[in-house]
């Protein structure tokens, strides 16, 4: 019997990849003396669809693949704008009693590790609203970027205004109490929550220039369908990657009322042993 369902469970597995990927990811790591917890309520994660050409001059491609999905008849790449509050931000180990809150808007690009083969995202960067952001800044060079934000979600309305000279942004979005689907790009569910949900690790340029990462980990989000009244990033189109046209007509709009998020800190720098590995 333990035989046969050893095979079972491998041809499962072997069917179904990504929910088998997604199960490892939903499994917390150690926590560590810096490692930050923190309660996302109000989380949007908008995100579009555009030719990776646009996207390639921003990331190191020697180390990252952006992979494309089959959308409205063309290979297109993805990111996303990710708005939330933060409600009780705190070191889960040091200074529990100590936290913060704040919004935030996280600007990624959806990217595959060639090291691992493991689909995770690439940060342009982030905007908080809190003075967090310059003791983060100081001690690991992270491109977290000071800014201003008003929340208001209610009524069906989730609604976001930031002010930032790196990421201004408008947003207002329609609550359409709708369960979310396969969303197109996608061939499973699975496959859409393990990409576009689920990416666990992060990757960006350190204000040094070099590179840095950091990892989360969350547990699986209820999603509902929102629906875009409103859109506009200042960030996607001073890097030239979307008019204003198309920050208009996102590929999807995702929302969660609340998550529990916790945030394995401190980042990692990656030396130049690791990029020269993937040249060789």
């Amino acid at each position: 019997m333990e035989g046969r369902g050893g095979a079972v469970e491998f041809v499962v597995e072997k069917m179904n990849p990504y929910r088998s990927l997604l199960t490892h990811r939903l499994t917390p790591k150690p926590s560590n003396l810096l490692d930050v917890r923190s309660t996302l309520k109000h989380f949007a994660l908008i995100n579009y669809a555009l030719p990776k050409e646009r996207l390639e001059k921003y990331i190191p491609l020697d180390r990252f693949e952006i992979p494309e999905f089959e959308i409205g008849g063309r290979r297109l790449g993805m990111m996303s704008a990710v708005p939330f509050l933060d409600v009780d931000f705190h070191f889960i180990n040091l200074f529990p009693f100590l936290k913060f809150n704040f919004g935030q808007t996280n600007y990624r690009v959806y990217v595959i590790d060639k090291k691992t083969g493991e689909h995770c995202v690439w940060f342009f960067g982030t905007t908080l609203g809190s003075v967090i952001v310059y003791a983060a800044r100081l001690l690991w060079r992270i491109p977290w970027h000071y800014a201003r934000f008003k929340i208001e979600c209610e009524n069906g309305r989730w609604h976001y205004a930031t002010k930032s000279k790196w990421g201004e942004a408008q947003i207002e979005i329609e609550d359409t109490g709708e369960v979310v689907g396969v969303t197109e790009g996608f061939e499973s569910y699975d496959q859409m929550k393990l990409i576009l949900t689920h990416p666990v690790d992060g990757f960006f340029y350190r204000l040094d220039g070099t590179l840095g990462s950091y990892s989360v980990w969350h547990d699986e989000m209820n999603i509902r369908q929102g629906r875009a009244k409103n859109l506009y990033f200042g960030l996607y189109e001073r890097l030239g990657l979307l008019t204003k046209d198309e920050m208009r007509r996102p590929h999807s709009i995702f929302l969660c009322d609340e998550i529990l998020f916790d945030v394995y800190l401190p980042p990692r720098r990656l030396n130049a042993d690791e990029m020269d590995a993937l040249k060789g």
